[in-house]
């Protein structure tokens, strides 16, 4: 049985909100790498904490290759009360030697923008690493499922052709085997969500192993305002059956009623915590992982050891691409099975 079309551009149409969800999504930076006016790059000692720090946290700079232009300067958008909205390139920030500067009244500091004179922090709505990410994600997400829904269109009662025949079993893996067993005949309903997020951290994870590319998904910001959407979905559509679970099950003696009802209510909030957490843990872990035995080279300044770091994270790099899938499979189960409790008929059961 084959999926719709109309559930393939509604998929298009959620990765653009996810887009608008997110754009503004930051989580805490580290500290770029700073060098002095009168110390060049190429005399700097490496440092491999840096260097990792650099690589999963977001920033207003892209590092695509080492060198100048190997640098994308994102724009930097920023609204305040004093100075109103100012729109600027990032380069601005950054002196001759790649020192960090003042401009205009603003100045960077361990990645935020602050008003130099007063230390005010700004409105920051800027264009960093990992919200062109986002914007990339998305795009790819649009291409692929538009031209996904016009294979479905074109090839109405035939066998699927291209990069239909490649994504339908996936995504009948997804309705199978992961969305109806959870959520039961009133899957239809979150389908079109469920597949968006699925596909979301997957082209997220997967683009992420590239070299130079951002952490997108293991940006906690990300993560967790995945786990904000599901949560608000799950309670939103909750039935009587769920929250009279919650706060008043029928048959269980008082006393012990009000000690399971703060764990009930707390548990409602442990759900999309551990969502964040284990698609942001998993993720940064595994680049984490991957660019550390990559500096092992750099460190012992040895060419057989750069061997054997290489050979390690060849194997490292498709474990992390099974990682990839799992971890967007994880995702959407438990989200399929957070819907499906919050919707199902207890007293049926």
């Amino acid at each position: 049985m084959s999926v719709s079309s109309s559930i393939l551009r509604r998929i298009s149409i959620l990765s653009l909100l996810f887009v608008l969800l997110f754009s503004g999504a930051k989580a805490q930076e580290e500290p770029m790498p700073e060098f002095n006016d009168h110390e060049s790059t190429d005399k700097k000692e490496f440092n491999a904490s840096e260097v990792i720090l650099h690589h999963v946290m977001d920033d207003h700079i892209w590092h695509l290759f080492d060198g100048h232009y190997g640098t994308i300067y994102l724009p930097v958008i920023v609204y305040s009360s004093e100075k109103g909205l100012d729109v600027f390139s990032s380069r601005n920030f950054y002196g001759e030697h790649h020192n960090v500067v003042e401009y205009n009244g603003y100045k960077l500091e361990h990645n935020h923008i602050y008003l130099a004179d007063s230390n005010k922090a700004v409105f920051d709505l800027s264009i960093t690493k990992n919200v062109a990410m986002l914007f990339i994600n998305a795009a790819l997400l649009v291409i692929v499922f538009l031209a996904v829904a016009k294979g479905y269109k074109k090839n109405k009662g035939k066998a699927p052709s291209g990069i239909q025949s490649f994504f339908e079993p996936i995504i009948l893996f997804v309705r199978d085997e992961v969305v109806k067993p959870n959520i039961g005949h009133h899957y239809e309903k979150f389908f079109p969500y469920l597949l968006t997020l699925f596909f979301f951290i997957l082209f997220g994870n997967l683009i992420g192993l590239l070299p130079g590319a951002g952490n997108l998904t293991g940006n906690i910001a990300v993560t967790l305002s995945l786990a904000l959407l599901t949560f608000i979905i799950t309670n939103v559509n909750g039935n009587k059956a769920y929250w009279s679970h919650i706060f008043w099950t029928p048959g269980v003696p008082l006393p012990l009623r009000l000690v399971i009802l703060p764990v009930e209510i707390i548990g409602i909030f442990t759900k999309p915590i551990s969502l964040t957490i284990r698609l942001f843990v998993a993720i940064t872990a595994g680049h984490i992982v991957l660019l550390s035995l990559i500096s092992l080279a750099f460190i012992f300044g040895s060419i057989w050891v750069g061997f054997g770091s290489s050979i390690i994270v060849l194997f490292i790099s498709l474990i992390e691409l099974l990682v990839a899938g799992i971890q967007a499979y994880v995702f959407t189960l438990f989200t399929s099975l957070y819907i499906g409790m919050a919707i199902a008929d207890h007293d049926h059961h």
